[in-house]
């Protein structure tokens, strides 16, 4: 039996205003009831059909006796059909204005048949029981800006396969990632888009259901549980979400009812060649209550902690249809959709990758800005990598390709990305860019993320980064876990869980990252010896870290670096230790302070350089002295409280 279901006026409202910012409860397959009749409740808005019907498994794929009815002028369109349960494969039959008949996926459907199939399926998503409820309290407690900020960069289908190169399930994953994200200690996983995508190398980013975790990996459930089972060990789930094109497969998004619907109606807006894709006309106010729905759908359902928003610079300077200077279209979908987000989640993470020097990305909306909580540093990520990658005599005139970043660390909320952008097309792993030999690529390497943790800004790293992944990224293949077994790799994955170790146990190394006030160059100017000395300050004046960078091939012995405290100094990382891999040139004892200024700072201490290294010195503080990065030494105060007490007594 069929029968409509017509939506709300004030829904199809909001829906055509752009402002119904939960339109897959009015769109896609739904399960319900009426009339005492459970089944399925279709809906699509397809505004230049002329007709549309239902097909599926459950009527031969013949859309006869399935047709929708109009529910307006605008083209939304609604079918109720009884006896349909979950599991229904389903398409829209799209009867074109130029009596073309079309088969579409439900840009709306919450499961899709596995590649390359395409059939929407109907899901419901209800019933799962979530226990990540510890996990949100924690989360409200303070401002990631204050806290160390730490994502894994990982797409699912390549970080590990089955040997017999099958995909790891979600389920599976949950079990073998999760342990490897505490043991490294990771703040976040970042998942390059789990949108259903018909091609597998397009790595998600060319989508088709925005409202369906992909098959690849199990079921709508299965996803929850990933997510749930993230949150219940202290790790969040950020989504990379690409809301500024889409992919052109005939039964997507594209021209989904004959005509341009999601995209720009011109060609030349709406043909991105570079990509192949189709942009999202981000004018039009049913688009935006899709994208911005689409959000919200995954911040709801799903529980992910926020999104990086894939290609912001290709949204906000593409010309688009009124011809707009920098799209501002775009600017007002992105402050739309940052305000969306807060207002539903406020601790949502909406991290912009974006190339340009469009102002104010993380600025309030209210004051102009674009809404973000971070902005993808790719300024620095460019500079730190070509000056890496120079030879080393050539670095002296590339200075500035460190220095650089400090003119602008401030002006944005900033996380250094060291992406899978940069180790794919022919770009070389992130050891293998590092010039010389064998020994040379690892001690620059460590060196090299040495000053990534130790820069002001949060930070990103793609898999296999951690134990120096030798060949770039091979999308169709697991990363090279075997690499473990050699011993340069080995002590290489220690050195960065050491590292992580320090930068989450370090107030100076996050806690002041967004105001000039946490940095301090000490000396800047060394060209000759290519040598960068600067200190990292947290909250309290007494946290006060030393760090100096090494970029050249020489050791100095006696080293003099003008340090700002009166205090002895403790070395508590050093990239040229022997259980990294290095050559052993350490400073095992306090470094003294010197009553003599050097460097413009009042005082100074001598230490070794190591070639290629990275000395990371914590200054030691008079009272309260912390001990092991973090725990409190209390001997001092608990004998100073004794006495007092002793001396209570014998007064009595």
């Amino acid at each position: 039996m069929l029968s409509t279901i017509k939506p709300t006026e004030h829904d199809i409202h909001l829906f055509h205003e752009g402002n119904l910012f939960k339109s897959h409860e009015l769109f896609g397959a739904h399960l319900v009831e009426q009339n005492g009749q459970q089944g399925v409740r279709f809906s699509v808005w397809a505004p230049s059909a002329q007709k549309v019907a239902v097909v599926g498994d459950f009527n031969n794929w013949s859309g006869a006796g399935y047709e929708f009815e109009k529910i307006n002028e605008q083209g939304i369109w609604s079918l109720f059909v009884a006896g349909l349960s979950a599991g229904t494969m389903y398409k829209y039959e799209i009867h074109s204005s130029n009596g073309k008949i079309i088969l579409k996926a439900d840009p709306y459907a919450f499961f899709s048949e596995l590649r390359p199939n395409t059939a929407s399926v109907v899901a419901d998503l209800s019933g799962y029981k979530w226990n990540d409820q510890s996990w949100f309290r924690k989360k409200k407690v303070k401002s990631t800006f204050e806290k160390p900020l730490s994502i894994y960069e990982l797409h699912m289908g390549s970080w590990r396969k089955h040997k017999d190169d099958t995909l790891y399930s979600y389920v599976e994953m949950a079990e073998e990632l999760i342990p490897y994200l505490v043991e490294h200690q990771f703040s976040h996983v970042e998942l390059l888009p789990v949108i259903e995508h018909p091609y597998d190398r397009s790595w998600g980013y060319q989508g088709t259901g925005y409202f369906s975790p992909t098959s690849r990996y199990g079921s709508p459930k299965d996803f929850m549980y990933f997510i749930d089972q993230c949150h219940q060990h202290s790790i969040g789930v950020i989504l990379d979400w690409v809301p500024g094109h889409f992919c052109k497969d005939e039964h997507g998004l594209y021209m989904f009812d004959g005509l341009p619907t999601y995209e720009y109606a011109r060609d030349r807006d709406r043909e991105n060649y570079v990509w192949g894709t189709a942009n999202f006309d981000l004018g039009k106010p049913e688009v935006q209550s899709f994208l911005i729905s689409n959000a919200v759908f995954w911040l709801e359902h799903y529980h992910v902690d926020g999104f990086r928003v894939d290609a912001v610079a290709n949204m906000l300077y593409w010309n688009n249809s009124n011809e707009l200077v920098g799209n501002e279209y775009a600017a007002q979908f992105l402050r739309k959709l940052n305000d969306t987000v807060h207002a539903h989640e406020p601790t949502a993470l909406m991290i912009a990758e974006d190339s340009t020097d469009w102002p104010d990305v993380t600025g309030p909306t209210a004051e102009g800005g674009l809404g973000f909580s971070y902005k993808w540093n790719m300024g620095w990520m460019n500079d730190v990598l070509s000056y890496m990658e120079a030879n080393v005599d050539e670095r002296e005139h590339l200075h500035h390709k460190i220095t650089f970043s400090l003119l602008y660390a401030f002006n944005e909320k900033f996380i250094l990305p060291f992406s899978h952008d940069e180790v794919v097309h022919g770009k070389r792993s992130l050891l293998n860019k590092m010039p010389g030999d064998y020994w040379r690529k690892f001690a620059q390497l460590r060196l090299l993320y040495g000053f990534f943790f130790s820069h002001p800004g949060k930070k990103l790293l793609f898999m296999g980064g951690e134990f120096g992944q030798f060949d770039e990224w091979k999308d169709l293949e697991q990363l090279d876990w075997l690499l473990l077994d050699f011993d340069m790799h080995a002590k290489m994955n220690i050195y960065f869980k050491e590292l992580m170790k320090i930068y989450n146990r370090s107030k100076p190394l996050f806690e002041v990252d967004y105001s000039p006030e946490g940095f301090e160059w000490i000396d800047v100017n060394n060209r000759a010896q290519k040598i960068f000395s600067f200190i990292r300050k947290g909250q309290n004046p007494d946290d006060v870290y030393v760090i100096i960078c090494n970029f050249s091939e020489h050791v100095h012995h006696d080293y003099k670096v003008g340090v700002p405290l009166p205090t002895s100094y403790i070395e508590v990382l050093n990239s040229d230790d022997s259980s990294y891999g290095g050559s052993g040139i350490t400073n095992k004892k306090e470094l003294k302070f010197h009553e003599e200024s050097y460097h413009g700072k009042p005082y100074h201490i001598e230490l070794n350089i190591p070639a290629f290294g990275i000395n990371i010195l914590r200054a030691k503080k008079s009272r309260g002295e912390k001990k092991k990065n973090g725990q409190k030494k209390m001997r001092s105060n608990v004998i100073g409280r004794r006495k007092r007490e002793s001396t209570k007594l014998s007064d009595n």
